[in-house]
């Protein structure tokens, strides 16, 4: 497992990826040519892999993501150290708190 931050990417393999997950639509790269795994909503800053690959996520904040690297990539962040990951899917997991009446994805 690899983690950063408030992100946490879990290797899987193949075959563990659900089929429908080949349907959703890919997220397509900011205009630094980055996919964005999380997006800071304080500090603009972004959790974000460089380099080819691709991600697929539900709809809603809470739902899961997935990551397809081809070949290895870099998860980088403007306050974190980048992490290096071997080629690979990956779920991407994003933190959660619990505040009085609610669950949240963390912010940034």
């Amino acid at each position: 497992m690899f983690r950063q931050g408030d992100v946490l990417l879990v290797p899987i393999p193949k075959e563990a990826v659900p089929p429908a997950v080949r349907a959703l639509p890919r997220q397509s790269r900011d205009g630094r040519g980055r996919l964005v795994l999380a997006l800071g909503e304080v500090t603009g800053h972004a959790h974000a892999v460089v380099g080819p690959g691709t991600l697929v996520r539900e709809s809603n904040e809470f739902g899961p993501a997935w990551l397809q690297l081809e070949e290895a990539g870099r998860v980088v962040h403007e306050e974190h150290a980048a992490i290096a990951l071997p080629k690979g899917w990956y779920r991407v997991v994003r933190q959660r708190e619990y505040t009085p009446g609610s669950v949240r994805v963390v912010a940034d």
